[in-house]
């Protein structure tokens, strides 16, 4: 019986840790939250050139060069109505 406990707890915590990795690989991907990275030439920030992201309504935003130097702030849309997708 001790031995059923046993692989009944290690069955438990692989299935935890993939649930763990799952849940690390959906939110590390960059598309995983609403924002917009901006890009600059150089470590000073002062000249932006490219933007990468995703709006409210999930439209793409992608223009310009993507750089090492960037900033990115996540969207927060709190009062946003999304016209239904048009194809």
């Amino acid at each position: 019986m001790k031995r059923l406990a046993g692989i009944r707890s290690a069955i438990a915590a692989l299935a935890l840790i993939a649930a763990g990795l799952g849940v690390f690989t959906v939110f590390s991907d960059a598309e995983a939250f609403l924002g917009v990275c901006t890009y600059y030439s150089a470590p000073n920030k002062r000249t932006v050139v490219g933007q990468q992201g995703v709006g409210c309504c999930g439209e793409r935003i992608s223009w310009g060069v993507v750089t090492p130097y960037r900033t990115c702030e996540q969207v927060y849309c709190l009062d946003i109505w999304c016209p239904p997708p048009t194809e």
